[in-house]
């Protein structure tokens, strides 16, 4: 059977790790047993659902361990969309029944996070303030303090941007907001597993995690969320993650999350500086293969060690990628209708409508090499057009 690394060797070379990453060949050997032999519910109170509850269990303190939390204080739900959901709703809805309507975020965020401010706003007259970002797509903690008031209920500003890697002052967000006595949510989905996140250091009242963005399988996330904290369940039913979240457990995939977590906290202390490395040396390759013509999109320091941002003059980067087979790669913008719209990311930074649609998310990571940028070099040199042509 070819093997993961065989399989991304032959084909494109993959540098799309922040929308996805691979299963990691550790993670699907530990997760098969509870496919197959080890399938009870884990709750049931006979043998097999005992060994799944135990499982659970385990993976728990896994992605607890990863984070510097209790086990107690994770929930483990479907996917970091519904994590950020739940600590937004969940927040929300109680605060409001004692007087505070009031809810900060940044015009930069995921859209799981902006789409539930809307719904907040909609169905539950919910006041929302969007915070801008600078040039380089980092909120002013100055801007958060003039916002938050004594009404404010919640602040939630991601860890990372995961189209520029930009990293957000989530600690100094998180003073301010505790000043005001609201709470601090952070989705850290990009973040996990590449650089190190402990929500003491952060701290985040509430914290987003996501398998499949750390070695993981999809469908398994969870949300730091201490037993203190009341929130309003998305899901009513059983009594599964202590009443705040129902449904029955998917074991396989919690397995998967927990061992994930333990590998990635076992590589926190080589990895980012390898793919810190890499990404320099791509973005020198690159410079070098379009002189005059780079522009990078981001911080150029508070960023991931995976992502590179940037933007090639006078092409449009979606068309580039379609004629670059050899690249699996993600542009900033996002077709409609037949045409390009440029990413909401990029122009919320104030950066020109030519220049987001010009623009190259290559994200690295566990399985990326020399090899691999050099193809991607190769790759975007033959697809892009020269200048004058």
């Amino acid at each position: 059977m070819t093997s993961l690394a065989e399989r991304l060797r032959e084909g494109p070379a993959y540098l799309d790790y922040n929308a996805t990453t691979p299963v990691d060949p550790e993670v699907a050997e530990a997760m098969l047993p509870y496919l197959t032999a080890h399938f009870g519910n884990p709750s049931s109170g006979h043998p097999y659902g005992r060994l799944a509850a135990a499982a659970v269990a385990t993976a728990r303190d896994q992605v607890a361990g990863l984070i510097g939390a209790g086990p107690a204080d994770i929930v483990f739900t479907g996917s970091g969309s519904e994590a950020n959901t739940l600590a937004l709703r969940g927040t929300l809805l109680p605060a409001l029944r004692q007087g505070r309507d009031h809810l900060v975020t940044q015009t930069t965020e995921h859209p799981s996070v902006l789409e539930t401010c809307r719904a907040l706003e909609r169905l539950h007259g919910v006041r929302v303030t969007r915070l801008p970002v600078d040039r380089h797509g980092r909120v002013g903690p100055e801007d958060l303090r003039a916002a938050v008031t004594d009404r404010t209920a919640l602040v939630s500003v991601q860890h990372a941007n995961g189209e520029t890697g930009t990293l957000q002052p989530v600690a100094e967000l998180a003073a301010i907001a505790h000043q005001a006595g609201a709470l601090l949510h952070t989705d850290a989905s990009q973040t996990i597993g590449r650089i190190p996140v402990d929500v003491t250091a952060l701290g985040a009242d509430l914290l987003t995690v996501t398998g499949h963005k750390c070695y993981g399988p999809k469908g398994a996330a969870a949300l730091y969320a201490p037993e203190r904290l009341a929130l309003e369940p998305l899901l009513c039913g059983g009594g599964q993650e202590s009443h705040r979240r129902a449904g029955t457990e998917n074991v396989p995939a919690l397995v998967g999350l927990g061992a994930a977590a333990v590998k990635a906290a076992g590589l926190l202390g080589t990895e980012p500086a390898r793919l810190a490395a890499l990404r320099d040396a791509l973005h020198d390759g690159l410079a070098r293969a379009f002189p005059g013509r780079i522009t990078l999109n981001g911080h150029p320091e508070h960023r991931l060690p995976n992502t590179l941002n940037l933007s090639i003059a006078g092409v449009i980067a979606a068309d580039v990628l379609a004629a670059a087979p050899g690249l699996a790669a993600s542009t900033a913008s996002a077709c409609h209708s037949g045409g390009h719209r440029p990413s909401d990311v990029l122009l919320a930074m104030g950066i020109g409508k030519q220049q987001a649609l010009a623009a190259f998310r290559l994200t690295l990571g566990r399985w990326s090499g020399t090899a691999d940028t050099g193809r991607a070099v190769q790759a975007l040199t033959k697809a892009v057009p020269r200048t004058g042509d």
